[in-house]
C-alpha cells in the first residue's frame, strides 16, 4: 500500500539538492538537508531564502509562505538526522562508488518503512538498490535542472522496486505540482539518453572544426529553436556530469556512437567544468560569457 510522504531527507546541498529542498518546502513538506559541512548547508538554505525573496518581490509568493518554507528546511551533517524521514533522496555527485557508499552508511539510520530514492541521471537503479537493505523500497526519482523551473521528473523502477514504492513516489511528485514520466532501467533513462548524445555530437562538431562555439550554439538556438545552445547547456549541466553520463552510456550499451568526445575529456581533465568553475566552453570570469574556442 502506498504511504504519504510528510518528511523528506535530501543528501547533497549542491544545485540539485538545494532545488529539490526548495520545491519540497514550498509544497509543505518538512525537509532535512544533509551535506559534509555546515558552511555548505548554510549557503544552500541562504540560497533558497534569497530565491524565494525574489519571488515575493515579484509578487507571485506571499511573504508568509516564504517564511514557512524556509522554516521547514533543517540541516544535518549526520545521517542520524534522517531517523524520522519517510523518504530520503540522494542527490550527490554522479559517481556510482560514491552513491553506493552513501547508501551503505544511510540504511542503518532509517526507520524500517522509509523509502530511498536516487536523483541519478544515468546509473542503474537495480545496481544502486543492491547497495541497500531495502531494494524493494528503492526507486529512481530524477529531477531536471533547474529543479524549481523544470516540470518533468523521471521515475525509474529497479528490478526489485515494489508497486507501493512506485505509487508513493508518483504521489510525491504530484504533490510537488510536477509531471512524472516512467522510464525503464536502461543507461541514462529517457531524457539523457537523447539529450547527452546530442551535446556530445555538438562537442565533436567543435572538435572537428565544423564550427566554433558561437556558431554551433547560434545554429541550434535559431535553426532548431532550442532555448540555449548545446555547448551553453553543457556548461550549465557541468562538463564532468556530461562526461559521466556519456561514460555510462558507452559502457552500458557498448555502442561506439556513445563514445565521449576527446575534447570533452580534455576540458574535464583541465578542470574546466562549466559555470560552476567559471570556465568551460565559455569563460564566465568577466562581465559576459566569452567562447573559449
Amino acid at each position: 500500500m502506498a504511504v504519504g510522504i510528510q518528511k523528506i531527507g535530501i543528501i547533497g546541498a549542491g544545485q540539485m539538492g538545494t532545488g529539490i529542498a526548495r520545491v519540497c518546502a514550498l509544497a509543505g513538506l518538512d525537509v532535512v538537508l544533509a551535506d559534509v559541512s555546515e558552511d555548505r548547508l548554510k549557503a544552500a538554505i541562504d540560497l533558497v531564502d534569497v530565491s524565494l525573496q525574489r519571488r515575493v518581490a515579484d509578487g507571485d509568493l506571499p511573504e508568509s509562505e516564504r517564511k514557512s518554507a524556509v522554516a521547514r528546511i533543517h540541516s544535518t551533517i549526520d545521517f542520524a538526522g534522517f531517523a524520522a524521514c519517510d523518504l530520503v533522496l540522494e542527490a550527490a555527485t554522479e559517481n556510482e562508488a560514491v552513491k553506493r557508499g552513501i547508501f551503505e552508511r544511510l540504511c542503518p539510520a532509517l526507520k524500517p518503512e522509509a523509502l530511498i530514492g536516487t536523483n541519478t541521471s544515468s546509473i542503474s537503479i537495480t545496481r544502486l538498490a543492491s547497495a541497500t537493505d531495502r531494494p524493494e523500497k528503492f526507486i529512481g526519482i530524477h529531477f531536471m535542472n533547474p529543479v524549481p523551473r523544470m516540470q518533468l521528473v523521471e521515475l525509474i523502477r529497479g528490478i526489485a522496486t515494489e508497486e507501493a514504492t512506485f505509487e508513493t513516489a508518483k504521489a510525491f511528485i504530484d504533490r510537488l505540482g510536477k509531471t512524472s514520466t516512467v522510464s525503464e532501467d536502461f543507461p541514462a533513462f529517457i531524457v539523457n539518453r537523447i539529450l547527452l548524445p546530442m551535446i556530445n555530437e555538438a562537442i565533436y562538431t567543435l572538435y572537428e572544426g565544423v564550427g566554433n562555439v558561437e556558431a554551433i550554439d547560434t545554429a541550434m538556438r535559431l535553426g532548431a529553436n532550442h532555448p540555449m545552445g548545446p555547448l551553453q547547456l553543457a556548461d550549465f549541466i557541468g562538463l564532468d556530469t556530461c562526461l559521466s553520463v556519456m561514460q555510462v552510456l558507452h559502457e552500458g550499451l557498448a555502442d561506439s556512437k556513445y563514445r565521449p568526445c576527446p575534447l570533452l575529456v580534455k576540458y574535464v581533465e583541465a578542470g574546466w567544468l562549466g559555470r560552476k568553475t567559471h570556465r568551460g566552453f565559455y569563460d564566465y570570469r568577466g562581465g559576459s560569457p566569452v567562447p573559449t574556442r
